[in-house]
């Protein structure tokens, strides 16, 4: 081969460099050059979409879900690929769903014309809804990685799956945890406000709230409403000031929760406890680096990752390490992707009614989240349960249940 050069290539080069040129050549020697017919022969990639509102009003959550997404495609190609089909690489087929039903049901149909095998994402529940009813049509699995609305799992559809809880879940263990905590502290809570966003998501939670929260012996003050997005919560701050509840449950998504927390923390307005429901600023590391005296002592139950999970706190490292900040959404599209991937692996197929099969047997036990035993009934994991975070000090700290707790509840805050 080095008869084939000319002489001249190797003007100004030193004897050194060619020497060691050669020896590269020589270990590359007994790998086997592939053939172009060879290549053709390869594996060819398995492509899955993923789904997310990386433009609008949800973009920063949707970048933290694609996040996650794309570390755990990186991490399974990085360690040889699907092995049950070859050792084909996963191939990302990524979707802006912008923030509305429509455009993610736009972007379904897109990824069906290029060919997926499944679907991850899509973040809030109306993108959930309209997406994975698009997805029906054509008999392609859809991965739920956040939408709550327990509508998107009770429609019968065979090829939707949600991995997380749902609100319905959330409410029960969020309200449990805070019988709990408030009984622990003397139950000094007796009174409630309770802010929503007005859509799909915050109006349901809201009202199994108003159900729930007498039985437990709450007072429910209030219940006040706002669109997403909103531009300011002055109104609905003052309301809160003047109604003087023992505790605030906002349950909102990102932007409007950081609004409402600066708004009270200028207006000085301090309840005994901000308990959030699926806040959507609560367990987000921004809120708590950008904003740290309006995210102090703020108490979620949200989604979050195993505290003691070695690889979780090591996804969580690597994430920090690229100067972002850590909230739900990694670990949960993260351990999405891994669901998948275990089941194309139990199918030996990237088939998708082999998929959905694999999906409905699944015990996957190679996620970071703090579930029981996966099995999943009509769609729905039953080993799926969210826990108690509080932001204290820099740090967005485990609470409850014990098992995993991290620190001890600072409640009541004020």
């Amino acid at each position: 081969m080095g008869r084939s050069v000319q002489d001249s290539a190797l003007s100004g080069i030193s004897r050194r460099t060619v020497l060691k040129a050669g020896a590269a050549a020589a270990a590359f020697a007994t790998v086997p050059v592939a053939a172009p017919s060879i290549l053709r022969a390869q594996t060819p990639a398995v492509k899955i979409g993923i789904l997310q509102p990386v433009t609008g009003a949800l973009a920063h959550d949707g970048d933290l879900g694609r996040l996650g997404a794309e570390m755990a495609i990186n991490e399974i190609n990085a360690a040889g690929g699907l092995k049950a089909l070859g050792g084909a690489k996963i191939e990302m087929v990524f979707g802006d769903a912008r923030s509305t039903p429509e455009a993610g049901t736009q972007e379904v149909e897109r990824m069906q014309a290029e060919g997926v095998c499944a679907i991850v994402g899509g973040f809030a529940s109306p993108i959930c809804l309209a997406a994975s009813q698009a997805a029906a049509r054509y008999d392609l699995p859809y991965l739920v990685d956040v939408g709550v609305s327990d509508q998107i799992m009770a429609r019968g559809l065979t090829n939707t799956f949600r991995f997380s809880p749902g609100f319905g879940k959330v409410t029960q263990v969020a309200l449990d945890n805070l019988t709990k905590i408030n009984e622990l502290a003397g139950k000094p809570a007796k009174t409630v406000v309770l802010v929503h966003e007005d859509g799909l998501f915050g109006s349901g939670l809201a009202k199994l709230l108003q159900t729930e929260l007498p039985k437990r012996g709450f007072e429910i003050l209030e219940t006040i409403a706002h669109p997403t997005p909103a531009r300011d919560m002055s109104n609905v701050a003052l309301r809160i000031r003047s109604l003087n509840p023992d505790l605030v449950i906002p349950s909102n998504y990102y932007g409007e929760f950081v609004l409402l927390a600066r708004t009270m923390q200028q207006q000085r307005i301090k309840p005994k406890g901000v308990y959030a429901v699926l806040g959507g600023a609560a367990s987000n590391g921004r809120f708590v680096k950008e904003f740290p005296q309006a995210a102090q002592n703020v108490i979620d139950c949200n989604h979050w990752h195993d505290p003691k999970n070695p690889q979780a706190l090591a996804l969580r490292k690597a994430v920090e390490a690229q100067g972002k900040s850590f909230a739900y959404n990694v670990p949960l599209n993260y351990s999405n992707v891994l669901l998948l991937a275990d089941a194309i692996e139990s199918a030996a197929s990237a088939d998708r009614k082999k998929i959905i099969e694999a999906l409905n047997s699944s015990t996957f036990a190679g996620h970071i989240m703090p579930y029981g035993p996966t099995k999943f009934v009509n769609g729905q994991n039953e080993g799926a349960t969210p826990i108690n975070t509080q932001i204290q000090g820099e740090d967005i700290k485990v609470i409850f249940p014990e098992f995993f707790a991290e620190a001890k509840a600072n409640f009541p805050a004020a």
